[in-house]
């Protein structure tokens, strides 16, 4: 995700349409930059609004900053995690798909896993972020729950929970070192598990 094509736009101020580009501005700061890196001043600015326009819409920034979430959640279709969903896949395949796309989405600096991000920087401080992050991963494990039964896992919840872990792991371990090695290697463990799990 990039800065780019939003410092671009073409300045315009109020009006129709200034929630929306707010929001668009801070999914692009908030997940290239980081929440706390990202000030309100800079996303009025880049989303060609005053910051009154800004309070206006979004009462505080932990308020954006849960809005951020709650758009990813309801957009990201396309991301790794969306992968265990996909319908064209076996349920075994759509269980490696979630490393095959992670790996793929890594073609710079890895970034990772926004919710990953976001609980960090909350630490604690923000709860509506937490409680968001929370839901949203526990959302994904019954995701990988469900596929691990469908692939006829022996033990589906015991699957699902440790491809998750492999998968939260290998996210959080490429974005700390910047190299997505670990994704693979996280890939490889998954192989093994759902060999082990699901008889031929």
């Amino acid at each position: 995700m990039g800065t780019q094509l939003a410092s671009n736009t073409a300045p315009r101020r109020g009006g129709r349409g200034a929630r929306e580009r707010i929001l668009e501005t801070a999914v692009e700061l908030f997940y290239d930059q980081g929440i706390h890196a990202t000030g309100v001043a800079q996303i009025a600015e880049v989303a060609h609004v005053s910051i009154r326009t800004l309070y206006q819409h979004f009462k505080s920034k932990n308020d954006l900053v849960a809005a951020y979430l709650r758009r990813l959640d309801m957009e990201s279709r396309r991301t790794a995690e969306q992968q265990v969903l996909r319908t064209d896949l076996t349920p075994r395949d759509r269980l490696l798909a979630i490393f095959d796309r992670l790996e793929e989405d890594h073609g710079g600096t890895v970034r990772g896993c926004p919710f990953h991000n976001a609980a960090v920087e909350a630490a604690g401080a923000m709860p509506e972020v937490a409680r968001l992050v929370a839901e949203h991963k526990e959302t994904f494990r019954q995701r990988l729950i469900e596929a691990a039964g469908q692939a006829g896992a022996t033990n589906p919840e015991r699957l699902g929970r440790h491809l998750a872990v492999l998968f939260e792991g290998a996210t959080a371990l490429s974005t700390s070192c910047d190299d997505k090695s670990m994704i693979s290697d996280a890939r490889s463990a998954a192989v093994a598990l759902i060999d082990a799990e699901c008889p031929a």
